[in-house]
């Protein structure tokens, strides 16, 4: 077939006028919103979630956005995951203790007595000890899906009076986690549990004889430094477990790129609180003097220990999965005891 010159430049207008069409106008779908509630306040908030959030909402270029809230802003911290299961809230920042989740692994959670010597203790048991695949199995048993865990600071006191020996905590009203509370009344401590934001008022009006509930970088950091005097060095945890969590439904509904990049985001997460823990649990014992530093001696504190093995073992009684998790705990120890220095120091 022969193409005539006439026939050419009609064929070629044609084709010109096409692509100068105006293009065809495709809708953006709105971006997947939610809303996360942390377990701290805006002050520690700015340290252990805030970044992560930030980066996350820039490099999901508006396909999702998390507005971030502070603790009991929207909800009661204990009723965190209640109205996450119910989609009041998307997604939560807590351990599984102080948001009184109902499930098997709760009481793990937070500050579990003498199981965690470092912050490293913490991603070492959750991702080559099993501990990760039970949480998930746990929490997907009642709507939720556990995104990840990391390690937190460890649990100290911070008082009003000198603790020297184990005599010196019987009374004390502490402001502590449902679990450590539990532990700690064995010696005569008082459990005390009110809403974050009022702890720094009630240890300075002395409702509190002091608090349980950190390290020394977040006293600082939260403001307890300032309504206390003294620091216990002698810690009944290394670290506190805290998690990421979501509504299940919510997370199905989320894109599998977008899914990865909030796992990617809160690990990002995590591996900050590793050092900016580790740097400053030393660095304020050091060089700051707001806290007095004290030390119960080690043959009284082999006590607290002994007695940490036996609540451990009262733990595994209460069920098949607990006590699963309590021989991994045991068995995680004593690895790390014949690993000997740096992993245990007698």
């Amino acid at each position: 077939m022969t193409t005539t010159r006439r026939k050419f430049l009609t064929t070629a207008a044609g084709a010109g006028a096409a692509t100068l069409a105006a293009p065809a106008v495709h809708a953006q779908a709105a971006p997947i919103k939610w809303r996360m509630q942390t377990y701290a306040g805006p002050a520690l908030g700015a340290q252990v979630v805030d970044q992560c959030i930030k980066d996350f909402n820039q490099i999901a270029q508006g396909q999702m956005e998390i507005e971030l809230y502070y603790a009991d802003q929207l909800v009661p911290t204990g009723e965190l995951f209640r109205a996450m299961q119910k989609g009041t809230i998307d997604a939560v920042q807590s351990d599984d203790d102080s948001m009184a989740s109902p499930t098997e692994v709760t009481v793990f959670g937070g500050y579990f007595p003498l199981g965690l010597r470092y912050s490293l203790d913490v991603p070492a048991l959750f991702h080559h000890w099993g501990l990760d695949e039970i949480w998930k199995e746990e929490y997907a048993k009642v709507g939720v899906r556990h995104i990840s865990a990391g390690s937190w600071d460890p649990c100290n006191f911070a008082t009003h009076k000198p603790i020297t020996s184990l005599a010196d905590l019987n009374g004390l009203r502490i402001f502590t986690f449902p679990t450590a509370g539990r532990f700690l009344s064995r010696f005569g401590v008082i459990p005390v549990t009110l809403p974050w934001e009022d702890a720094e008022v009630a240890l300075q009006t002395r409702e509190l004889d002091g608090i349980a509930w950190s390290g020394i970088t977040e006293d600082y950091t939260s403001g307890w430094a300032n309504v206390t005097e003294y620091f216990l060095t002698n810690n009944i945890s290394g670290a506190w477990i805290g998690h990421f969590f979501a509504n299940m439904d919510r997370w199905n509904e989320v894109p599998p790129h977008l899914q990865r990049l909030m796992e990617v985001c809160f690990d990002s997460s995590h591996y900050y609180r590793q050092h900016w823990y580790w740097n400053g649990e030393a660095y304020l014992r050091v060089n700051e003097t707001k806290l007095k530093s004290t030390t119960i001696p080690d043959d009284e504190w082999a006590k607290v220990e002994e007695e940490a093995h036996k609540f451990w073992d009262e733990i595994a009684a209460e069920s098949p999965l607990k006590a699963k998790v309590v021989d991994i705990f045991k068995k995680y120890n004593e690895t790390m005891v014949k690993a000997g220095k740096p992993y245990r120091y007698s």
